[in-house]
């Protein structure tokens, strides 16, 4: 069993935030949550962690509706900031684990580990509002993991980060999923989302579009990807309009991006180029990226912008 997102609908006045949201989410599996702002994204979590009721639908984890399930089932890293700005790091974390009843020796540990990790030791007793946005979204991350939950719901976890802690947090998230944890996040990061997730939903005007295994969506896009390049003037692309179905889709400084449909064999165009003469110096086949996939289900590129104020304010509900 798994984590079941079914048909949940949700308005807020006039404005329709869900409208018949479907997707699962398997234990133990890194998720992707994907959409441009005000998509439903944020109103989708919090309906999961039963803070927002749904007008209709139901969810469920391991077959136990959501609104039965103990608090602690859930970690929640919220975009927006949630900690107390005066108080001392260490402090606060201890205060965060006594809501769920864990024991001070025990969150003191966790805290120490965490503190370590993150490369922030000395940061224990320092107030919040001394430290970066990035470090805050550390101890946020560390505040969502003390009480141990089966599954960790972030909201663009990676906002603020430099790529030292981007790395930092995604060596957490694969260390979580290898104890039998279970990941959601959202972000406009696709290429975070192709390193991380074993499965996906892309989320649009409050619908699911497209959702699955990673390999699967690629799959059901029924094209591959080929990338050209040749010696001469064969790099060129006049010539591939000669070979049935298959389109130019980049033109590169140094290759050519391809479309090949799903049942044509992609080395026609290896053959192609060599058969005018060409030398060929690239040939290799890819899979459409998630970047691909999301513009042709929704029309353009995911924005990386805050959606979250909007939400949390209630001038985008439907974030």
């Amino acid at each position: 069993m798994s984590l079941v997102v079914d048909t949940i609908t949700k308005r807020f006045g006039h404005v329709v935030a869900l409208d018949g949201a479907s997707f699962s989410v398997e234990p133990g599996r890194i998720f992707g949550l994907l959409g441009a702002n005000g998509a439903g994204k944020t109103t989708s979590m919090r309906i999961v962690l039963d803070i927002l009721r749904a007008d209709s639908g139901r969810v469920t984890w391991l077959g136990t509706e959501n609104t039965a399930l103990p608090r602690r089932t859930w970690g929640y890293l919220p975009e927006e900031r949630g900690l107390y700005p005066r108080m001392k790091v260490g402090e606060q974390l201890r205060f965060f684990s006594a809501l769920y009843e864990v024991s001070d020796a025990d969150a003191t540990a966790e805290i120490d580990d965490w503190l370590e990790r993150f490369r922030i030791p000395d940061y224990r007793d320092r107030r919040v509002e001394e430290l970066s946005k990035g470090n805050q979204q550390k101890i946020q991350f560390i505040a969502a993991i003390l009480h141990d939950p089966e599954v960790l719901i972030m909201d663009e976890p990676f906002s603020g980060l430099d790529p030292v802690n981007v790395r930092l947090l995604k060596e957490a998230f694969l260390e979580m999923r290898d104890r039998g944890k279970t990941l959601i996040f959202s972000t406009h990061q696709m290429e975070t989302v192709e390193e991380l997730c074993e499965s996906i939903a892309i989320v649009d005007r409050g619908r699911v579009v497209v959702s699955g295994a990673v390999r699967d969506v690629k799959r059901a896009m029924g094209r591959q990807v080929v990338r050209l390049a040749t010696d001469g003037d064969g790099h060129g692309a006049e010539w591939v309009g000669s070979l049935a179905g298959v389109t130019v889709t980049a033109q590169r400084e140094d290759y050519i991006e391809l479309h090949v449909p799903a049942d044509r064999d992609p080395e026609t165009v290896l053959r192609a180029a060599i058969d005018r003469g060409d030398r060929v110096t690239r040939f290799e086949i890819t899979e459409p990226s998630l970047e691909e996939i999301f513009i042709e289900h929704v029309g353009h590129r995911a924005v990386d912008e805050s959606e979250e104020h909007l939400a949390a304010t209630g001038r985008g509900a439907n974030g």
